[in-house]
């Protein structure tokens, strides 16, 4: 018997007679993994043509610069400082001289009166401002009844401006008389000044020509 054909038969007879009860188990049989195509890395040169290929120097160029000078104007302010402006105002002074120039002494018939002393007298503005309603006033030790011209007055004495008035009042007949003078301006006394004796006038070229007359003072 050809020993192929012998072998199939003793395997059908195993297989088919099982004489322990027990059903044969197959073994796997593990069929070998495909194996996979492996990469070929071949490099490829990287090939430049010269006449392709154009280098560019790089060309430095220096520029010479010739500094300039600029003056810068000034800063213009923005805020002007405000001074003070002082403003001088000149004081309010209310202020006269007064001079006796002299008296005399005459018959008042017109007024009914005897003997009565006349003084002349010149008052000065020397103050700072003009002297409105500006009066002089006579009185005497021996005063009798009062005079009518006892008090004269002028509207406005000008600063730095003078006049010269006639005062008179009753007085006792060739009696030595003591007179005294008080110069107000609007009924405030500025100046009272006094005589024991009034000098006579007419020793001193006699009563002035300009009596009520306001002119600048000496």
């Amino acid at each position: 018997m050809n020993k192929s054909y012998f072998c199939l038969f003793l395997v059908f007879i195993i297989t088919s007679c099982d004489t322990l009860g027990t059903p044969s188990i197959a073994i796997p049989i593990q069929s070998p993994f495909p194996t996979s195509t492996p990469n070929i890395i071949s490099p490829t040169p990287l090939i430049i043509q010269p006449s392709l290929l154009t280098i560019t120097p790089n060309i430095t160029t220096i520029v010479q610069i010739t500094p300039t000078q600029t003056t810068l104007p000034p800063p213009t302010p923005t805020i002007t400082p405000v001074l003070p402006t002082q403003t001088f105002t000149q004081p309010i002074i209310q202020s006269v001289a007064v001079e006796i120039l002299g008296c005399n002494t005459s018959l008042d018939i017109l007024n009914g009166m005897g003997e009565v002393t006349n003084a002349f007298v010149t008052v000065k503005n020397t103050g700072t401002v003009d002297l409105p309603n500006t009066c002089a006033l006579l009185r005497a030790i021996d005063e009798g009844r009062e005079h009518p011209d006892k008090t004269v007055c002028v509207d406005n004495l000008p600063l730095q401006n003078q006049v010269t008035l006639k005062l008179t009042v009753d007085s006792t007949y060739q009696a030595d008389t003591i007179i005294q003078v008080d110069v107000t301006t609007n009924d405030v006394i500025l100046l009272r000044v006094d005589r024991q004796s009034c000098r006579d006038i007419s020793l001193f070229g006699g009563a002035p020509a300009d009596v009520g007359v306001i002119k600048p003072a000496k």
